[in-house]
């Protein structure tokens, strides 16, 4: 073990002296992520709520049929806008495609007659669905004109001597139970795909350098000659490469933990729970992910002959951790034992917990870690052997 040291020792000072690989593994990976993250999320918020509180204007054709709507929408911030040049329903379609209008309304070249009459009167919404910036204008649009018509119906059937619930029978209230923190995660559940991925790219080069580096500049038959085991060799290695690892983890949760405090998440009912807490929480679920990443990493390096093939090859591995991640997202998985044999899944949910401030359990924490660590010495046993071949120098 003390050669184990040794050799992690000296590994650790080599990288350092590389500034440049210093410079990207720790610096800006760690510091870049979080700072877009953080601009992202300002700039999506900050749209999102403009587009609620503004004035919209949005060309009405044929609004001169209904006064009564135009107040209406005017009343909630839609208002006609002027000098648009649309004649018809091809023109508005036209300048929808072409980008020069977000969102139409055409209002039926019969709406005047049909609404007296008590028929069906039409209301056309022209937009591109491709279009994100139209997205929460239509919505906005819809939902005035679908309060118009529900208006005018209750009034339809007052007038007639209806009780609008006759055609009403039943009203859907909704009761949201998810508290400020557990709708944070809407925006931050992508926080530990960061953190994953900042984690690997600060053990990337270090990884490489050990192993493919030191075969493409024929240091590392001298290296095997010296009087020390190839187990402890590698043992060194692959610890120089978790710390650098865990350092780079440090540094992305402090910028996460900075950069968290400037989102207005509150506008959007949302609070940022992750504070100094949740950091060092997340530190502790994510912190067996280092050996994991490091003999994973040490391994494929190991039966690559170039840098540039480790870099190949190794820039693949690194999505590998981070896949159960998206299916996660996408399935709204939720906590349970057996999935925390499942190595960055299981830390995935567990950092979820912590920005949802709920427990984390020390049943799924213990057989998270232990099961994640059983799997780092697996590998890094693969990868021992694979050293101990003299084929390697071949």
């Amino acid at each position: 073990m003390k050669l184990a040291l040794v050799v992690c020792r000296k590994e650790l000072l080599d990288n350092a002296r590389d500034r440049r690989t210093l410079f990207s593994t720790l610096l800006f990976g760690p510091l870049f992520a979080p700072l877009l993250f953080a601009v992202l999320i300002n700039v999506a918020v900050s749209r999102n709520l403009a587009s609620l509180e503004e004035a919209l204007e949005v060309p009405i054709l044929g609004l001169e049929q209904a006064e009564n709507l135009s107040s209406f929408l005017h009343a909630r911030g839609i208002r006609p806008s002027a000098d648009h040049g649309l004649q018809d329903l091809q023109d508005a379609a036209a300048a929808v495609r072409a980008g020069e209008q977000d969102l139409v309304i055409a209002l039926d070249e019969d709406f005047a007659e049909h609404f007296v009459d008590d028929g069906l009167a039409r209301v056309t919404l022209i937009y591109d669905q491709s279009n994100s910036r139209a997205g929460s204008r239509v919505q906005r649009a819809r939902r005035a004109l679908a309060a118009y018509s529900e208006q005018l119906g209750a009034l339809r059937l007052l007038a007639r001597g209806i009780h609008p619930g006759v055609v009403r029978p039943m009203t859907v209230d909704d009761y949201d139970v998810s508290t400020p923190a557990g709708r944070s995660t809407l925006l931050l559940g992508m926080l530990t795909y960061f953190l994953l991925l900042a984690m690997l790219m600060g053990g990337f080069y270090l990884a490489i350098d050990t192993t493919a580096g030191e075969r493409e500049r024929k240091s590392l038959e001298p290296l095997l000659a010296t009087p020390i085991s190839r187990a402890s060799l590698l043992l060194g290695k692959m610890a120089a490469t978790s710390l650098y690892m865990l350092l780079s983890l440090v540094l992305t949760l402090c910028a996460f933990t900075i950069a968290l405090r400037f989102l207005p998440l509150d506008e959007l009912g949302m609070s940022s729970s992750f504070g100094v807490l949740a950091a060092l929480g997340a530190f502790v679920v994510l912190a067996p992910i280092a050996p994991f990443g490091a003999a994973l990493m040490t391994l494929v390096a190991s039966f690559t002959r170039s840098y540039k093939e480790a870099q190949t090859y190794l820039g693949l591995v690194i999505l590998l951790p981070t896949l159960p991640l998206v299916f996660a997202s996408l399935l709204n998985v939720t906590p349970s034992l057996p999935l925390m044999w499942v190595p960055s899944l299981s830390q995935h949910l567990l950092v979820t917990n912590l920005i949802r401030q709920e427990p984390v359990a020390i049943g799924m924490l213990s057989v998270s870690a232990l099961s994640t660590l059983a799997l780092a010495g697996l590998l890094g046993a693969v990868a021992i052997r694979l050293y101990k071949r003299e084929a390697l120098l071949g």
